[in-house]
């Protein structure tokens, strides 16, 4: 599905990392998209996990799987559009992970419409997803901490700048609950993710974006320099946007 662009004066409320039963998530595609719809989310973002040949978390979203995961959410953008005015949009985590946090890296590559696999490791997977035209975001990144889930620990973002900063558009300040100090410290462009794999995690921070409601229009904005805002999607309160951008 291709969205026409037009204007609008309304920023969008973003969800930029979400899994379904074709990885890890709990949810369908279709459970995810009107839980989303009906919470006012204006962009969903599908990130299913690809994952190495060898991991043994696999086998997740595959080169054999990949086309009937980007056609079910072509049918689902169609009706997220008629029911909800929502934009859907396709991608997927790249997820390199490795028994040491340095080397593991794992990247929301949003807007990508063909399958890339993560075998010959982070960066070149994230070099031909953008130059595919996709937006790449790092996903939850770590410094020196580990996570609750050793293996979800991400640190090579940050252990290795040099050569990763070249090929990430936007870093995960906020993913879910968990805070990354370290983006904000050294003033890199951030956005905030759900990485909604249960439904309760639609509470979670969300991602707004001053543009054009459209696919082409949020991927070209997360390409940018452009500053994003962060609110909460809580159901106790409506916060009002937050500045995320880098100064």
């Amino acid at each position: 599905m291709r969205t026409s662009a037009h204007q609008t004066s309304t920023p969008l409320v973003c969800e930029l990392h979400s899994h379904t039963t074709f990885s890890d998530g709990e949810l369908a595609l279709a459970e995810l998209v009107d839980m989303h719809g009906r919470h006012g989310v204006d962009v969903l973002c599908v990130t299913d996990h690809v994952v190495r040949g060898t991991d043994p978390c696999g086998p997740m979203v595959d080169e054999h799987t990949h086309p009937r995961y980007l056609a079910a959410i072509e049918v689902e953008a169609e009706r997220a559009h008629r029911a909800y005015g929502m934009i859907l949009i396709p991608g997927l985590e790249l997820t390199y992970s490795d028994p040491d946090p340095d080397r593991s890296a794992h990247a929301l590559a949003i807007g990508l419409h063909e399958f890339v696999p993560v075998d010959e490791g982070p960066r070149a997977a994230m070099r031909a997803a953008r130059a595919r035209g996709a937006a790449i975001v790092a996903a939850h990144p770590h410094a020196g901490e580990l996570d609750a889930v050793p293996q979800r620990t991400t640190r090579a973002f940050w252990a290795d700048p040099d050569r990763m900063r070249t090929l990430v558009d936007r870093y995960e300040v906020l993913n879910r609950s968990d805070v990354f100090p370290w983006i904000a410290g050294e003033r890199l462009p951030a956005v905030a993710g759900g990485d909604v794999h249960l439904a309760e995690h639609v509470w979670s921070w969300k991602t707004v974006l001053p543009c054009d409601r459209s696919r082409e229009a949020v991927v070209e904005y997360l390409r940018s320099e452009r500053p994003a805002f962060i609110t909460r999607l809580d159901p106790r309160m409506r916060a009002e946007p937050a500045m995320a951008g880098a100064a």
